[in-house]
């Protein structure tokens, strides 16, 4: 039975037309009652939280506001991962007496005084670091850039090291409160040793012992005072330049794309594969409109296996593709789509940015320089093939050298982002399902029909749903509605995550 719902089912019905039919004021009803059906099951807290997180505005959109973060920066080996763990009460976080141990920005859902927020935990920050450091120290600045408060730790019993006279000097920059954490300061004979931090010029020094948990909650609630609500960065800044991270294996054109659509050399481009070594930002008025490009190093296969600036540069790849909103793959047409393309494909689903396909050389298909004279008809071929999963990413053949079509470039780019951040109405959500199910109902497993009690989309960037379920929906199922929904709303060019709660009834007294 589970064959009838896998990727290849073609549902033949007139669901677009039934939905069209129905009367708002019904569909609203109808998620009401549902959405109250929901008080006869063993519900967690969390599920309240979404449930009752849902915000309307004064145009009628719904929302859901993001939660504040909280970042905890410091040089290698200051016992970030400790407090991390202190926080949150249980160990998540690596804990080794071996500096560099956290290499990325890790995020934690923690909670406090009953408020919830983002902790980020990240890798230790050195000022000239070389290597792997520069990576931990690129991750550390961007958790400083994306958060709301800054917990500022400091090994009280080294003190203050030159390392962190520089990152007080970054700190100082940002208008964000910063908290100066005096850490591993065991007992009240050691606190001395923090008071010598007021030098740094932060403020007080809140010493504490993060191993032990001494003066931890006192930190926690001077945090909270200064914490707002809803997060202000975890959310796109209205009238700021769209960020477009420029992605795909090396030499296949970035770097031109890049200085054709800004009217001027910008990056360096030359013909040797992999001359681009740093991401650079640039803002670009492209359609009519500023846009912020992020040119970055071209990823390599089998990353894990190279050293020096081919590994670093693929690090700065994905730094560079978190901070976007949108990615702009390009593809080389002059040769077979590869298994390189595909994993940086993935990676940009895997961040959950909106996606578009930049298929580059196009002006080379057909001409006697290009030997394969069926190199269309195998791309296409080979798009159908590997590219079946991303089929909704809106696709722009170009050529970055000439500017072929690259007019296109921004229609498709708005397309992507207005689609990333659209938002279902849970009433029109509720609506989809139960027509959906009552003509599609899941199939039996084990004598059993898993049931979809209620629906919610749980957040935007990328449109994320959450199914309340009476079991588990199978993966083929799943893929299913994602379709569907992606053929009753515009989805193009954003990725869409289908999750579940299974949730048992409540048992009679």
């Amino acid at each position: 039975m589970a064959a009838e719902y896998d990727d290849d089912y073609e549902a033949n019905d007139d669901l677009i037309e039934r939905l069209e039919g129905l009367d708002d004021e019904l569909i609203e009803a109808r998620a009401e009652a549902l959405r109250q059906s929901l008080a006869d099951y063993e519900l967690e807290d969390d599920d309240a939280e979404l449930l009752a997180g849902i915000q309307v505005d004064e145009h009628g959109n719904e929302y859901l506001p993001a939660l504040p973060v909280v970042a905890i920066v410091g040089r290698p080996n200051v016992g970030k991962s400790a407090l991390v763990n202190r926080i949150l009460g249980r160990r998540e976080a690596v804990v080794e007496d071996v500096p560099g141990v956290t290499r990325d920005r890790v995020t934690y859902k923690a909670e406090w005084l009953d408020r919830r927020f983002s902790l980020v935990d990240t890798g230790g920050w050195e000022p000239d670091a070389k290597g792997i450091d520069r990576s931990v120290a690129q991750q550390s600045e961007v958790a400083i850039d994306l958060a709301d408060v800054i917990l500022f730790v400091v090994d009280a019993k080294v003190g203050a090291t030159a390392t962190d006279e520089h990152v007080v000097k970054l700190l100082r920059k940002t208008k964000k409160p910063v908290f100066l954490v005096a850490n591993k300061i065991d007992d009240a004979s050691h606190e001395v040793e923090a008071a010598a931090l007021w030098n740094l010029g932060l403020g007080e020094p809140y010493p504490i012992s993060a191993i032990h948990g001494r003066g931890v909650a006192d930190l926690l609630d001077a945090v909270m005072a200064k914490t707002p609500e809803i997060s202000a960065v975890a959310k796109h800044e209205i009238g700021g330049p769209r960020r477009v991270a420029i992605i795909g294996r090396p030499n296949v054109g970035k770097s031109s794309l890049l200085n054709k659509s800004a009217g001027e050399e910008r990056v360096v481009v030359n013909e040797l594969a992999g001359t681009t070594r740093d991401p650079v930002d640039e803002i670009v008025e492209v359609g009519g409109k500023l846009w912020t490009f992020v040119d970055t190093a071209g990823i390599r296969r089998r990353v894990h296996m190279h050293q020096g600036a081919d590994f670093y540069a693929s690090l700065r790849t994905s730094t560079a593709l978190e901070k976007a909103e949108v990615a702009v793959v390009v593809l080389d047409v002059t040769e077979p789509i590869s298994e390189q393309d595909v994993r940086i494909i993935d990676l940009v689903l895997e961040s959950g940015r909106a996606l578009v396909l930049a298929f580059n050389k196009w002006d080379l298909l057909n001409t006697p320089e290009l030997e394969d004279k069926e190199r269309r008809y195998f791309l296409e071929k080979e798009i159908e093939k590997d590219l079946a999963h991303v089929a909704w990413a809106p696709r722009v053949n170009i050529s970055a050298k000439t500017g072929r079509h690259l007019d296109k470039l921004v229609p498709a780019l708005e397309e992507a982002l207005e689609n990333w951040d659209r938002r279902i109405p849970t009433g029109k959500l509720n609506a989809f399902l139960t027509e959906l199910v009552s003509e599609h109902p899941h199939p039996l497993r084990g004598g059993k029909q898993p049931r979809i009690l209620f629906g919610t989309q749980a957040s935007t960037r990328p449109p994320t749903f959450v199914l309340f379920t009476t079991g588990f929906l199978d993966p083929g199922y799943r893929r299913f509605i994602q379709r569907r929904l992606r053929e009753v709303y515009p989805f193009e060019g954003t990725p869409v995550v289908v999750n579940m709660r299974v949730r048992e009834r409540r048992k009679k007294k």
